[in-house]
């Protein structure tokens, strides 16, 4: 059955009503007061709303149609401090515009960003910021149906929903191996955290880079760890009894791999002369400990203020096309290898 949509592509409550062949005011009911239609009409009703991607507003009675100056952005963690520089090169481009910004956690999870994207639609949030690019069917089809503009960056996404500002971590990572490859180091072992798809990329960067130089992939060479430091004191432990002639240990993140230096002193290992350690990510911490963390330098914040400009670009449009923006990454040698 066709979808008739108003001109800017949202989804309405009418699309619903003829996709569920029921009224308009049994899907009003069937949304705002569930216990009221019998479950037959409830589960049709609900069935397209699902299959359209139809996001229910709740404040339509008291609103008006024009979206909120509330930008929302998810991200993975609300505790990892590498998201910060991000947030704040947001914040730095939508304050003095008055625009907000609101911040929410997925926790990696698809179904949990599935419902915080629904949660931001509901309140037409001007634009979405996701930190994933690892979406759930389902919220792929409401960020569509809302006409909401919506910037990933993450990563670089097979099927982008919209706009994205990002850097390869497949790239970087691959780069940052072939660089330890370049120093003289012939047995390298890999650190990454389980369940997370940047780091699964960031291990399929680390395999790209054994093929090209000609080593064989190896799956000893891999390990996943716990996040936080313990997660470095994990790898360690795994390189003592598993990989013992491993010559450096490059972690998917800059937290493992201070971890991994403070076992390594516990141990007395030398670093880098036992072991070298390499990072993802550059924190200021990498600069501090001793020795300092040779790492991959990523342009969080210009990723942050680049979402932001886009999404505010696209509201006023003054530009309206998808767009790409792959703004790299950069290796940082230091005495860790």
């Amino acid at each position: 059955m066709p979808v008739s949509k108003k001109a800017n592509g949202t989804i309405r409550m009418r699309d619903v009503a003829e996709r569920a062949q029921v009224s308009r005011m049994t899907v009003s009911r069937a949304l705002n007061s569930p216990e009221s239609v019998n479950e037959t009409l409830r589960n049709r009703v609900l069935e397209a709303v699902q299959e359209l991607g139809y996001v229910h507003n709740h404040l339509a009675r008291s609103l008006s149609s024009r979206r909120s100056n509330v930008i929302g952005l998810v991200l993975p963690s609300l505790e990892n401090s590498i998201f910060s520089q991000t947030v704040k090169g947001i914040s730095d481009v939508l304050r003095p515009l008055g625009y907000h910004l609101m911040v929410a956690e997925s926790s990696d999870d698809p179904e949990d960003e599935e419902q915080v994207i629904a949660a931001f639609l509901a309140q037409r949030v001007g634009g979405l910021i996701l930190h994933s690019t690892n979406h759930s069917p389902t919220a792929v089809r409401m960020l569509k149906a809302s006409d909401t503009p919506v910037v990933e960056n993450g990563d670089f996404p097979v099927d982008p929903v919209d706009m994205v500002v990002s850097y390869s971590n497949r790239a970087a990572a691959k780069a940052m191996t072939l660089h330890l490859a370049r120093l003289g180091y012939k047995r390298i072992v890999f650190a990454g955290l389980a369940a997370n798809p940047r780091a699964a990329e960031r291990q399929r960067g680390f395999q790209d880079a054994l093929a090209e130089i000609g080593q064989k992939s190896d799956r000893k060479h891999a390990v996943a760890v716990s996040r936080g430091f313990g997660g470095g004191t994990e790898a360690i432990s795994y390189i003592e009894a598993n990989v013992p002639d491993a010559d450096a240990l490059f972690c998917a993140g800059d937290v493992l791999a201070v971890g991994a230096l403070l076992e390594c002193d516990r141990r007395g290992w030398a670093v880098p002369d036992r072991l070298a350690i390499a990072s993802f990510d550059d924190l200021d911490l990498m600069r501090h400990v001793s020795p300092a963390i040779t790492s991959l330098r990523l342009p969080r914040y210009e990723i942050g203020r680049r979402s932001a400009q886009m999404i505010l670009d696209r509201i006023e449009e003054r530009t309206m096309p998808v767009t790409t923006i792959d703004l790299g990454f950069e290796i940082v040698q230091r005495a860790s290898s």
